[in-house]
């Protein structure tokens, strides 16, 4: 089925091609075929199945939400209260969601995460990453496993979250790398750590790490959250895709990330949350490094699916400008996930590729309730988010 899509006040094609005013686009099933001035359509545009006008609408590629815990039972309201009080955010919180997870059961484990996707379809997202580490043993970690493999686009595995109250780090480890990767890895594509004081160490990250790696999973690092420490350098040096949260890097870490492929994922709402120092977005940038800008939904310290909150955020107060900010949350996600475009629209494995808007590319839209993109940041909190669009039909409004 062929759908055109025109009336588009702005498209932001957040490619070589930038920002095409009066434009229109061409859907043939599930990928792109052309984009460009309402004026140039080619004549198998009239020909199409469907043509949507969408009013004089801004356009851009679905977000592309590269770092999420969707897979969760309960929240930590209480918990947040005590912060928003005073009290400093600690890694050990994990653990009071641990057994609302593990005791939810897979039935409303399925409803939840498919409550949540809905969520992030309803503000604009089109692509998901979410990971497990919420159950912490074999069982419970396999069954986040399956339950997010049915709803989401990658999943990681995330075992070394937080080592369980009353276990011991160094065999809690060995369980990770044992057992409980045997049990997900059919329904991973990555492995994850904390690497992260009061988580993991740089070496028992490494363990956990290597062992993925030698499974063929991609690599991704929780790191430089709370304070400076090893992550950088380990995500730089073992190859990973990313490295999430870097609220605090030195001069050396930001030269590593410049100096590789390994992308830094910002997590703005994370860090009003648990009023961290922001991750430093500007000065990544001017570095050279590729950036990415994710939600990080989770109970505890990110209990939301809002990029358009994010990419606000990122605008009004990490200094980023609207183009950047959005490549961060489209092409920047999904170069954290290896499915951004590298040539002809594809990702590296050949699939349409995601947060791009060029033939070839996944047909992933958000359409904004606006003529103009900058509405995410001049009018901040308000529902702009019109329609979304994955793989070339509506799934929101």
């Amino acid at each position: 089925m062929r759908t055109f899509i025109t009336g588009i006040s702005e498209l932001r094609t957040v490619s070589e091609l930038g920002t095409i005013k009066g434009a229109s686009l061409l859907i043939d099933a599930d990928v792109i075929t052309w984009v460009g001035p309402t004026s140039e359509a080619p004549a198998e545009a009239k020909d199409a199945d469907e043509t949507v006008d969408v009013g004089g609408r801004a356009v851009l590629p679905g977000w592309v939400d590269s770092h999420t815990h969707m897979v969760f039972d309960g929240n930590r309201a209480e918990e947040f209260e005590a912060r928003m009080a005073g009290e400093s955010y600690a890694a050990g919180g994990i653990a009071v969601t641990m057994e609302a997870t593990r005791s939810a059961g897979e039935e409303r484990l399925d409803k939840l995460v498919a409550q949540r996707v809905a969520a992030g379809h309803a503000g604009g997202t089109t692509t998901f990453e979410t990971k497990t580490g919420y159950g912490l043993n074999v069982a419970s970690e396999a069954e986040a496993a399956r339950v997010a493999a049915r709803h989401v686009d990658e999943v990681t595995f995330l075992g070394a979250h937080l080592v369980p109250p009353g276990a011991d780090a160094d065999e809690y480890i060995e369980e990770v790398v044992g057992p409980m990767l045997d049990a997900v890895k059919d329904h991973v594509q990555w492995i994850d750590v904390f690497c992260e004081r009061g988580a993991f160490n740089e070496e028992q990250s490494r363990h956990v790490l290597e062992a993925g790696k030698a499974l063929g999973l991609g690599i991704r690092v929780h790191g430089n959250q709370l304070g400076q420490g090893p992550g950088v350098k380990l995500a730089v040096e073992m190859g990973a895709a990313s490295v999430d949260h870097v609220n605090y890097i030195s001069d050396e870490d930001v030269a590593l990330l410049a100096g590789s492929e390994t992308v830094a994922t910002l997590l703005p709402a994370c860090d009003l949350s648990t009023r961290e120092d922001l991750a430093p977005a500007r000065r990544l940038v001017e570095a050279g490094v590729t950036i990415a800008i994710a939600s990080n939904l989770n109970p505890g310290t990110s209990f939301t699916s809002s990029m358009n909150f994010c990419v606000t955020t990122a605008v009004l107060q990490q200094y980023l400008t609207l183009d950047e900010a959005i490549e961060a949350a489209t092409t920047g996600g999904a170069k954290a996930l290896l499915r951004h475009n590298v040539g002809d629209g594809k990702d590296p494995h050949g699939r349409p590729a995601k947060g791009t808007l060029v033939p070839g590319a996944a047909a992933d839209l958000h359409i904004l309730d606006a003529e103009n993109a900058i509405n995410l940041a001049y009018r901040p909190g308000m529902p702009i988010t019109w329609q979304t669009w994955v793989a070339g039909k509506k799934v929101y409004g």
